[in-house]
C-alpha cells in the first residue's frame, strides 16, 4: 500500500479518499506500519464518514474541489469564431443559442456534440444549449450571468470595446453592496457602489458621482454583471479615457428592497413584473439615494459633478428623475429609454411635460444624450420624445446604433457616454 507524500489525499481501489486534516494523515501513516493492507481498507471504510466531515469542516478546500466537468467549455479561435462542445451521449438533437440564429451541433462517436460559430464581432456573448428541447447553460463553463430569472453562459470575443469588458492588468476599484434607508419608500434598500482605484488611499480627495440605472426585471446587480460596468470603468479610468468617479447602481424596483434572494422574502422566482410600480414612485425616492451617498462617500455634491443614466426602464427613470430634480444632474443619458410620461407616449401638447422641460433646460445639463438601436421596440417612443425636444429647440445629442433592445448596445452606450462625464470645462 502506498501513502502519497501529499497529505491531502489517498487513493485506493475502492474510493477517492480525501484527508485535509494533517494530524489525521499522520495517524494513518503510523497505522500503516502496524496493520496489513486488508485491515487498512477496513479501517478506512470505517473512518471515511468522519474523515469526510473533517474535510468539509476544514477551511482549506471547497466542496467541489475534485469536480471535473465534462466537456471543455467555449474556445475563442484566432479567426474570432467560437468552438462549443457538450457531452450528451443520449441526446438526439442539440443546438446552441446566442450567436445569431440557432446553430445545430454535430454529434461525435464519443457522445460529444460540437459546433463552430460564424466569425463574431468583438463583444461579450451570452449563450445556452438546447438539448432535445430543454434549455440549459454550458456545464463546462463556470462563467454565468442571471438576467431576470434566466441563466446564461458567457464568453468574450476580444477586440474593440470587448477588451473593456474583460478584466485587464490595471488598477482596480472596489465594489460594495450597500444597504441604505429610504424614508420615501419606508424600507431599507440595497445598491451597488463602485469606488475607483485610489479612493481609499486619497482621503483628502472628493469625487463626482455617476448614477447608473437598470431596466425592467433587473436590479442593483444587473449593470455590474451583464453590463460589465465595473470592468468598463476600471479600464477607462486606468487608460485616462474617463475621470475617476464613484458609480452608484441602485435598485430601481420601488416596491422591492433588493435583488432576488437578498432579502427576507427568500428565494422567490424573479419575474419582470416585480419591476412594476406606480410611475414616479422611484423617481421621488431618488433624493434618499443621493442623501446617503453624499453623507457616506467623499463626493462633490453639486450639479456639475453628478450624472444619471439608465437603460430601458432605467432610461425612463433617468429622464423623469432629471425632470423632477432639474438642478441636480449636469449629465443625463437615456439608453433605449422608456420615454413615457404618466405611463403613456409623450405628447407635445402636454403642458405639464413642456413646463417641466422648460424648467430643466433653463439651466441646461451640460450633456443630454439619447441612444437607441434601429430595431429597438422603444424606437417610436424615443422618436416622439425627440420630436418634442426639437420643437422646443432643446439641445441634445443623439446616437443611433444597429440592433435592438440588447445588452450589446447598452454596454457600447456606456463606453461612449462615460468618457464625456466630468471633463474640464471648455
Amino acid at each position: 500500500m502506498q501513502i502519497y507524500s501529499n497529505p491531502f489525499y489517498y487513493e485506493s481501489d475502492w474510493s477517492n479518499f480525501i484527508v485535509i486534516n494533517n494530524d489525521l494523515s499522520e495517524k494513518i501513516r503510523k497505522f500503516v506500519n502496524i496493520y496489513p493492507k486488508l485491515e487498512i481498507m477496513k479501517y478506512l471504510k470505517l473512518i471515511f464518514p468522519a474523515a469526510l466531515l473533517a474535510f468539509c469542516a476544514h477551511g482549506n478546500a471547497q466542496e467541489a474541489l475534485r469536480f471535473t466537468p465534462e466537456g471543455s467549455g467555449p474556445k475563442v479561435n484566432p479567426d474570432s469564431t467560437v468552438t462549443l462542445s457538450l457531452i450528451a451521449p443520449s441526446a438526439t438533437e442539440v443546438k446552441v443559442n446566442g450567436f445569431g440564429d440557432p446553430i445545430p451541433m454535430t454529434k461525435g462517436s464519443d457522445g460529444q456534440w460540437t459546433a463552430v460559430t460564424p466569425k463574431m464581432r468583438p463583444d461579450l456573448y451570452t449563450y445556452t444549449f438546447d438539448i432535445d428541447g430543454v434549455r440549459t447553460i454550458d456545464p463546462a463553463n463556470a462563467y454565468i450571468a442571471r438576467d431576470i430569472n434566466a441563466l446564461f453562459s458567457e464568453v468574450i470575443v476580444p477586440g474593440g470595446n470587448a477588451d473593456l469588458y474583460a478584466v485587464q492588468e490595471v488598477a482596480h476599484g472596489n465594489v460594495a453592496k450597500i444597504w441604505y434607508d429610504s424614508p420615501s419608500l419606508g424600507m431599507k434598500r440595497r445598491m451597488t457602489v463602485y469606488t475607483p482605484a485610489g479612493y481609499d488611499e486619497s482621503p483628502d480627495k472628493n469625487y463626482p458621482v455617476f448614477y447608473l440605472l437598470h431596466g425592467s426585471g433587473g436590479d442593483e446587480e444587473a449593470w455590474s454583471q451583464l453590463g460589465r460596468a465595473i470592468q468598463i470603468l476600471d479600464n477607462l479610468i486606468a487608460t485616462g479615457k474617463a475621470q475617476p468617479m464613484i458609480l452608484v447602481m441602485p435598485n430601481g424596483n420601488a416596491d422591492l428592497q433588493a435583488a432576488p434572494g437578498e432579502t427576507a422574502a427568500g428565494m422567490y422566482e424573479p419575474k419582470g413584473e416585480h419591476s412594476w410600480s406606480e410611475e414616479g414612485k422611484f423617481e421621488k425616492s431618488f433624493k434618499d439615494i443621493i442623501a446617503y451617498v453624499d453623507s457616506h462617500y467623499r463626493t462633490i455634491p453639486d450639479k456639475a459633478h453628478r450624472a444619471i443614466a439608465g437603460l430601458s426602464m432605467g432610461g425612463g427613470h433617468a429622464l423623469r428623475t432629471s425632470l423632477e430634480m432639474p438642478d441636480t444632474f449636469d449629465y443625463v443619458g437615456i439608453f433605449s429609454g422608456a420615454a413615457r410620461w404618466h405611463g403613456k407616449e409623450m405628447k407635445a401638447d402636454d403642458k405639464e411635460l413642456t413646463a417641466a422641460l422648460t424648467r430643466q433646460f433653463e439651466n441646461a445639463p451640460r450633456l443630454y444624450w439619447i441612444a437607441i438601436g434601429k430595431d429597438d421596440f422603444l424606437y417610436d417612443f424615443n422618436t416622439a420624445y425627440r420630436d418634442i425636444l426639437d420643437g422646443m429647440q432643446i439641445p441634445y445629442e443623439y446616437h443611433e446604433s444597429d440592433g435592438g433592445h440588447i445588452w450589446s448596445n447598452w454596454r457600447d452606450y456606456l463606453v461612449i457616454f462615460t468618457p464625456r462625464l466630468f471633463t474640464p470645462q471648455d
